[in-house]
């Protein structure tokens, strides 16, 4: 019987420091670059098995690193997320207060928060005087205070 996959990857090379012979590429939302151990179905048709010793994110340029030495680009999805403004920073620091109080995933830019969209959290934000700006992007929130790199979840 043969293996349910054709290659075994059990190490993340960060983007921008590897080189080589890429075999495939595979693209994942947020939730599906949070990983530890999954068979991938890249888009060239290629199956590998992620095995790491932990779990963490892939990111948007990484390469899973195969036992042969081949290389598995992580390509980051666009997802349906809202970026939130305020004319004022503190209006803007309160928002970002509550989003954290519901323990909501938020990627942090240099002028605006993007979340994902959420029509329950887009009337609570409106009310609190956020412009939102519906968009398609890939989503890279802040990682959690204790879980290094990852935004806390309820799922258990």
């Amino acid at each position: 019987m043969s293996a349910p996959f054709h290659h075994i990857a059990r190490r993340v090379a960060p983007a921008g420091t590897w080189s080589g012979q890429v075999l495939d590429s595979v693209a994942l939302d947020f939730d599906e670059r949070f990983r530890r151990r999954v068979v991938l179905s890249c888009e060239g048709g290629t199956l590998v098995l992620l095995d790491l010793a932990e779990a963490r994110v892939l990111n948007d340029g990484d390469a899973l690193v195969t036992d042969g030495g081949g290389l598995v680009l992580v390509r980051a999805t666009a997802e349906s997320l809202l970026e939130v403004r305020c004319h004022d920073r503190q209006r803007l620091l309160r928002i970002a207060w509550h989003l954290g109080n519901r323990h909501l995933p938020a990627e942090i830019t240099d002028d605006c928060l993007r979340i994902r969209a959420d029509h329950v959290i887009a009337e609570m934000l409106r009310n609190l005087g956020a412009e939102l700006v519906p968009l398609e992007a890939p989503f890279n929130p802040e990682g959690g205070a204790y879980e290094h790199g990852r935004s806390h979840r309820h799922e258990h």
